[in-house]
């Protein structure tokens, strides 16, 4: 691991772990998706067998895509300072990430942690699309009294404006959200595109929406995808993605330019015992870095 950030040079591929955001009061400190970092690193072996074997869904063996491998830049853990310092810290060092990689892939925690990443993007230098698959739409202004925790990445995005647009994948069921909130994303401009419509009429609509407007950010969180798939989440809803839907949307991100994903909101202390949603998660970031480089390289 390279943890030390201001020396880091110029890589194909980054990953960092960031498992904090802001607190909510009245629930655990810290909660079970901090631990998800090092529970997809955990499952390595399982995510990926080795550079050398063949990858059927990446098209070859890692190592023909990465022949000098990437940078796993640790994890962002907490110290002793204020949440306003780590966020900080976050940010800066987020910007970093982004300014020395081709692909940034980004290991929560919970959503929450979206939030410092959409304020680094900045540092691609020019508009972002930001694309979330994810069973809840986040756009929540405060949460007793918290504005940057797991319940509102898209409305803070949506105030940024290297942000050029969001699309939101896969909502469905209920949430923390009123209509106040969906009248606010439908003010900015959002793309809410329901899980049911995904079901119903494919992914082509997605695609053909989302053509011309990258660069692209893409965040996954792990309810996103149906219980089924991805089962270790905090709260689990019917009709998700499945991933045969949801890598399409990657491919075609990649394709236009993906700057960077990240997956959370796993919680490891719900998982099954051969661990499958950090595997697939750690799936969805293999296959989406390597996406990546294949479009930016041709």
């Amino acid at each position: 691991m390279n943890t030390e950030w201001e020396r880091w040079t110029q890589v194909a591929v980054s990953l960092l772990g960031i498992p904090c955001s802001e607190h909510y009061s009245g629930e655990p400190r810290p909660n079970d998706q901090a631990w998800a970092p090092e529970a997809i690193r955990g499952q390595s072996g399982k995510i990926c067998d080795g550079p050398l074997t063949w990858d059927f869904d990446i098209g070859g063996p890692l190592e023909s895509f990465l022949p000098n491998g990437g940078r796993d830049c640790g994890n962002l853990n907490p110290t002793s300072q204020s949440f306003e310092e780590y966020f900080s810290a976050a940010v800066e060092i987020l910007k970093r990430q982004f300014a020395s990689s081709k692909f940034s892939g980004i290991l929560g925690g919970d959503h929450g942690v979206t939030v410092p990443v959409v304020h680094a993007l900045e540092a691609i230098g020019q508009p972002v699309h930001l694309v979330q698959i994810d069973a809840h739409m986040d756009w929540n202004d405060e949460v007793r009294g918290a504005r940057r925790g797991y319940s509102s990445p898209m409305v803070r995005a949506s105030e940024l404006p290297w942000i050029s647009g969001i699309t939101q994948i896969g909502i469905r069921g209920t949430g923390s959200i009123g209509a106040k909130e969906v009248e606010a994303a439908q003010d900015y401009g959002a793309k809410i595109i329901t899980a049911r419509e995904v079901h119903e009429g494919g992914v082509s609509p997605i695609l053909q929406h989302l053509d011309g407007k990258g660069p692209f950010y893409l965040t996954i969180d792990a309810d996103g995808l149906d219980p089924s798939v991805m089962p270790a989440v905090i709260t689990p809803l019917p009709g998700g993605l499945r991933v045969d839907q949801v890598l399409p949307i990657v491919r075609a991100l990649a394709k236009a330019h993906l700057v960077g994903m990240d997956v959370v909101e796993v919680a490891p202390g719900v998982d099954l015992p051969n661990q499958i949603t950090s595997i697939t998660a750690g799936r969805l970031m293999v296959i989406a870095m390597v996406a990546a480089l294949q479009f930016q390289n041709n």
